[in-house]
């Protein structure tokens, strides 16, 4: 997918409401065109990229274009017990393993309906749910926007070592500029400059991140501390 060029046009019907700012703020006309061109040169081997940008940059338009039989918008959740909404040929391991690789590690809430969840909890049910529903790659529009920054970080550390031990490739496509340096992704496609870069793993693993604690520890050590809860946890 070297190249997209993408034109989206949308015309309001003519009724009264569009006619008055049409009136008032002196439109020419009240047809709406938007257009996204830019590269996104996706290299050979990755696991985690990121779509970020400003609202209204076209982030979830060129996701859609690109992935769209990739893309997740959400589940429907409607069993009393959220487990029971996992597919139902998954293995029980492979879903607590999922729940826990993105730090969702609370047997007792996996027993609630999905609904009674904090915004966090279910972010993170969602992520497991798409690891285990999808095979190669899935994309996630809006990843971390209805959730405590914190959260939001510590998640999306969480998320990118689930998936790079899966083999998986996901991309977050987010308006929150903030979750890059604890996703780590291999790729950043930002839509304020439609500019693409590549990056690496390891060399962002070596550089210190900033905590959700008063002390700083680099990406490494808050990583290892992350997993060893998380391997601490017996089902």
């Amino acid at each position: 997918m070297p190249h997209f060029d993408i034109v989206r046009k949308s015309a309001p019907a003519e009724t009264f409401r569009v006619a008055s700012v049409a009136g008032t703020y002196d439109l020419q006309t009240t047809e709406i065109e938007e257009h996204f061109e830019g590269d996104i040169d996706l290299p050979e081997k990755w696991n985690v990229g990121l779509i970020v940008g400003r609202s209204g940059t076209g982030k979830s338009t060129i996701a859609k274009e690109l992935f769209g039989k990739n893309l997740i918008n959400g589940y429907e959740w409607t069993h009393e017990c959220l487990l029971d909404d996992f597919p139902a040929d998954a293995k029980m391991n492979d879903i607590y393993q999922a729940l826990n690789s993105v730090g969702f590690a609370s047997p007792p809430n996996w027993l609630k309906p999905f609904a009674v969840l904090s915004n966090g909890e279910k972010m993170r049910c969602e992520m497991a749910r798409a690891i285990i529903e999808n095979e190669d790659l899935f994309v996630f529009d809006e990843f971390t926007s209805v959730v405590d920054r914190n959260v939001a970080k510590i998640g999306s550390l969480a998320t990118q070592k689930a998936i790079r031990r899966s083999g998986k490739q996901f991309i977050a496509v987010t308006c929150h500029y903030d979750v890059q340096e604890w996703l780590m992704p291999d790729w950043v496609f930002n839509t304020d400059s439609m500019t693409f870069t590549l990056l690496s793993y390891e060399e962002q693993l070596k550089k210190d991140l900033p905590s959700t604690s008063d002390s700083t520890k680099s990406r490494a050590q808050e990583s290892s501390i992350i997993g060893r809860y998380l391997g601490s946890i017996t089902i």
